[in-house]
């Protein structure tokens, strides 16, 4: 596990996250796939936003067990937030300094809920 600072393309939000990058999926619903995202499973207490919840809209779909939340600039999703599990799912391509490619996500069968 280690602290990570992420956050959107325009800097309109911004985030610091414990993560542990050894442990990320790759889900394949129809909205993670769509949008390329490698995700980590975080515990709420390890999130932090640093910049104003007002940056943010939501986007609820299927079971709305998932908050996604993008930015109301640059429309890039950073992270979402467990409606019905209590973790934030963390956009690692939205973390400083991380390259995505050196990753191996673990397929996440999301499609299937």
């Amino acid at each position: 596990m280690k602290t990570y600072e992420g956050g959107c393309h325009c800097g309109a939000v911004r985030f610091e996250a414990e993560v542990d990058l050894d442990k990320v999926i790759e889900c394949d619903c129809s909205h993670c796939s769509k949008k390329g995202f490698i995700l980590s499973a975080v515990d709420k207490d390890k999130f932090t936003l640093h910049t104003s919840e007002d940056m943010l809209m939501e986007y609820f779909f299927n079971k709305k067990a998932i908050r996604h939340l993008f930015c109301r600039v640059c429309g890039v999703q950073p992270y979402a937030e467990g409606v019905t599990f209590p973790k934030v799912m963390v956009n690692v391509r939205c973390l400083d300094g991380v390259d995505a490619s050196s990753l191996s996500p673990e397929l996440y069968h999301g499609k299937d809920l």
